[in-house]
């Protein structure tokens, strides 16, 4: 069976002497975050993972949820009682807005935890988080009275929320979308459509679900220009917050999925149910974009958290399973085989494993604080840096960190030989559960489009300047250290061929868009790979200060700089190559016509 040991020592390596949150405590929210209250949130939030919620993780996968005659839905044995202690914890109201009820603490928190519950239970993860998704998008348009009926239960998770973009003949087009509001009488919208893969759209976890759903008003634009964004709870709310009839949208069936059983995926039909506008009439897009940005940051959480358990369970195998001998000679004479960790090739696939979460776990935290501050700095043009950097990373994060979060889960269960096969083991859960995050919230194709064709030019190309200019400032503070310096040297290589690729589509993207769409997936992978060698030369600055002043920790120190090492040896040389697959162009790409596809009789 596999085991989860939440990351605490790491997750607070990254939060108290990386980030340095305590540095932050003159601003809002801020001065809750003592260390203390740090450990403790880090610490019992672990426990809960690991104790909780990662033992229901299997059997969760091989029941799924259960859809009934009714269109009701009940989620996998165990769930709704994990749930009750998860809602009773207050676990889910660590980052919320303490107006509605939340604690009012940093983001950086909530990512924490966030990983530590996808470590455990990807699926069941899945539904406070989408929650937390539906709370951001109404605080930013919901009126104060839509407000006042939804967050407070949403936020103590009495209620959930969903995002419904998808419909059976649209996915990343939404102006395709067919679903349709007409105006009522009393200010209402009657919403009748079908919504599809819509997660967490029908359970038994909490009381009322409240789903924002994209529609069309009658008359609107048929484009993207012409999407109202609406509040459609299962159960109508009366005056006094009660629950009220149910209304018109049912479960017609749950999606059949390779992995992630325990979230009831669920088509969902709309019939007249009644809504409400959220913000302006055909500006619902942008809306759900401030959901969809919040989700699309918690799946690159997901792709690090299946990426950290497979990796643990790769690790205890490999130090247990004897096959052959080390190659410099038996490392255990006492024994007729020495342990599998001994081969280079199991040590280079976690060391893979190692220096990629390590390092992403440092990129999302740092993430959430820039979340933090894009609206709690204490200047305004440092909360627009903030956001602009955020929004330059956040395809990066999901895309990327999805990308390479799914190969470590990939080789992980490699490490495993034949057991990995065997869903016995558990590792091919982890790799079906992790092969969804490359593909929702927008595909990786599409972030990869997000970041070169919409966030590298936007507002003069600021935000990509001001990463370059953080990533060779760290270069420089490295380089002041002997020690340090070639790792510095060639995270630098790594940042010059990063602005060359940049530079190369800034004169060629123009002519020819297909330039920019068949090096898009090349230039996010570039990217993620210099952002994290930013991240490890971070790590290798605080490591090494630690070391020189003395510490009664230096194992984990010395492991950060041997770690930081194989990473920036390892990883960076393949962003030469990324830039020069780029460099290519579309041309032999896009030149087959269509009929040479097909396979030849």
């Amino acid at each position: 069976m596999p085991t989860y040991t939440a990351p605490a020592r790491e997750t607070r390596f990254i939060v108290n002497e990386v980030l340095d949150l305590a540095s932050y405590g003159n601003l809002p929210g801020f001065e809750s975050a003592a260390p203390d209250i740090i450990d403790t949130v880090i610490n019992e939030g672990g426990k809960f993972c690991q104790e909780v919620l990662a033992p229901i993780n299997r059997a969760g996968d091989e029941e799924g949820c259960t859809r009934h005659p009714d269109g009701s839905v009940t989620t996998p044995k165990g769930f709704k009682e994990a749930y009750e202690q998860f809602k009773e914890a207050g676990w889910g109201t660590i980052s919320h807005v303490e107006e509605f009820g939340g604690q009012g603490m940093p983001h950086v928190l909530g990512f924490a935890l966030e990983e530590f519950i996808s470590s455990a239970n990807q699926s069941f993860g899945m539904y406070p988080g989408l929650t937390t998704g539906a709370v951001s998008a109404l605080l930013a348009k919901g009126s104060p009275e839509q407000q006042a009926t939804y967050l407070p239960k949403m936020i103590s998770g009495e209620w959930s929320g969903t995002m419904n973009l998808t419909e059976p003949q649209c996915g990343t087009d939404l102006g395709l979308i067919r679903t349709k509001a007409e105006p009522q009488a009393d200010g209402s919208y009657a919403i009748t459509g079908t919504k599809i893969f819509i997660s967490a759209g029908e359970h038994d976890l909490t009381s009322n679900i409240i789903h924002l759903v994209l529609a069309k008003l009658p008359g609107a634009p048929d484009s993207t220009k012409g999407i109202s964004l609406f509040v459609v709870p299962k159960f109508l709310v009366n005056e006094d917050g009660s629950i009220g009839e149910r209304n018109a949208v049912v479960c017609g069936s749950i999606e059949e999925k390779m992995g992630i059983h325990g979230n009831s995926t669920c088509l969902l039909n709309y019939d007249g149910a009644k809504g409400w506008l959220v913000g302006e009439e055909n500006k619902g897009l942008a809306a759900m974009f401030i959901m969809m940005n919040a989700a699309r940051l918690g799946v690159g959480v997901q792709g690090l958290s299946q990426a950290e358990v497979a990796y643990q369970n790769a690790v205890a195998y490999a130090k247990d399973r004897r096959q052959g001998r080390a190659l410099t000679g038996p490392a255990d004479t006492d024994a007729k085989a020495d342990p599998i960790i001994v081969h280079p090739d199991v040590r280079r696939m976690l060391m893979d494993a190692k220096a990629f979460t390590e390092g992403m776990r440092a990129l999302c935290l740092w993430g959430a604080l820039l979340v933090d501050l894009s609206h709690k700095a204490a200047t305004e043009e440092d909360r627009e840096e903030a956001d602009a950097m955020i929004g330059l990373l956040t395809p990066v994060i999901k895309g990327y960190g999805t990308d390479k979060g799914f190969d470590v889960t990939v080789n992980m269960q490699q490490v495993f030989g034949g057991h990995g096969y065997i869903r016995e083991w558990g590792m091919e859960q982890f790799v079906r559960d992790a092969r969804i995050a490359q593909i929702y919230e927008g595909t990786n194709g599409i972030q990869a489009m997000d970041l070169c064709g919409r966030k590298l030019g936007q507002a003069g190309g600021k935000a990509i300047q001001a990463f370059f200019k953080a990533v060779g400032e760290e270069c420089a503070a490295a380089k002041a250290d002997a020690s340090l310096a070639p790792l510095a040297e060639r995270v630098e290589k790594a940042l010059g061929e990063q602005q060359a690729a940049t530079m190369w589509f800034m004169q060629n993207a123009m002519a020819n868009p297909n330039n920019l769409g068949a090096g898009a997936h090349h230039y996010m992978t570039m990217m993620g790979i210099v952002t994290l060698g930013f991240m490890w030369l971070k790590m290798a600055r605080v490591a090494q200060a630690k070391l020189a002043s003395g510490t009664d920790d230096k194992a984990f120190y010395e492991a950060k700089l041997v770690t930081a090492r194989y990473y920036i040896e390892r990883y960076l040389p393949d962003v030469g190559a990324l830039r020069r697959k780029l460099e290519a162009g579309s041309e032999a790409m896009m030149a087959l016509g269509e009929d040479a596809f097909a396979t030849a009789a």
